[in-house]
């Protein structure tokens, strides 16, 4: 059970990293941090965000941290975790942000610590800005919080990480095995992403922003993307996300069909079905 006894330590304080801090720093909670970058720490601190942060792993912090929050690329929190676990004292619970768990998930459970538990999660949530100084609590309101078990994790620590998400004030928590979960990423996520990087990618026209309306900037909000992170996501999924292209390109393929033989009446039902599909979305 998380208290407001619960030392929370974060580590990686970009935009979610931050925005975990501003929430929970204000529902009272002891937060602390880890953040390569001064600035970040500064920042944090005179917002009042954090208690105390540190620019490397702290044996202090570490050691006082009963949860800690992993919001680091996928690759760097496995270094990381693997460099500096011994500082953590035992029944420590961590979790993590990252987008992608196969891959992640199994090795950091193979090399941990037998007293300390990792159980993976992952906030749907973001914006196209990053760092802490553009947290915002307000982003998880109307987003999806997934926990991500395997058969290493106790009922204690699965019932942890979904109360963070309470705490957090996600829309929906739900729970997912981490196979379910990339497939699903690679479709509503990572899909999503490479159609609009697509879609800016596709026409050189210098001008398109002097005349394009509001469908072709809805579709391309997410195009203004972060290309370290989600190169690294894309390449750690890299074969579900070409199953999601290839599927996508298809039915991309049948609407093409339908435009050559003049189709109205298939145009028609296809975008019946969109509508009422999408209509899911608004209840």
């Amino acid at each position: 059970m998380i208290t407001t006894d619960t030392k929370i330590l974060i580590v990686g304080l970009g935009l979610i990293g931050g925005s975990y801090a501003r929430v929970l720093s204000k529902k009272g909670y002891r937060v602390c941090a880890i953040d390569t970058n001064p600035d970040s720490i500064d920042y944090a601190l005179g917002q009042g965000l954090i208690e105390d942060g540190k620019t490397g792993p702290d044996p202090a912090l570490c050691g006082a941290a009963d949860l800690v929050v992993f919001a680091l690329y996928p690759t760097t929190m496995i270094d990381w975790i693997r460099q500096n676990q011994h500082l953590f004292h035992p029944g420590t619970l961590l979790t993590d942000v990252a987008g992608v768990k196969c891959g992640v998930l199994e090795v950091i459970q193979e090399f941990l610590r037998p007293d300390l538990e990792f159980i993976g999660s992952h906030p749907m949530a973001g914006r196209e800005v990053y760092g802490v100084r553009n947290s915002d609590e307000s982003i998880f309101k109307i987003a999806n919080f997934i926990v991500t078990p395997t058969e290493k994790n106790t009922p204690q620590g699965i019932a942890a990480a979904r109360e963070l998400g309470q705490l957090l004030d996600f829309h929906t928590i739900v729970e997912l095995d981490p196979a379910t979960h990339d497939e699903m990423i690679g479709f509503v996520s990572q899909l999503t992403h490479a159609i609009a990087v697509s879609l800016m990618t596709c026409n050189d026209d210098q001008n398109l922003q002097d005349y394009t309306g509001d469908s072709f900037r809805d579709l391309t909000r997410i195009a203004r993307i972060n290309e370290k992170m989600w190169s690294e996501l894309f390449l750690l999924n890299r074969e579900v996300l070409i199953r999601q292209i290839d599927s996508f390109t298809a039915e991309l393929g049948r609407m093409r069909e339908m435009l050559q033989r003049q189709d109205r009446p298939a145009l028609e039902e296809m975008f019946r079905h969109s509508t009422r599909r999408r209509a899911l979305f608004d209840r």
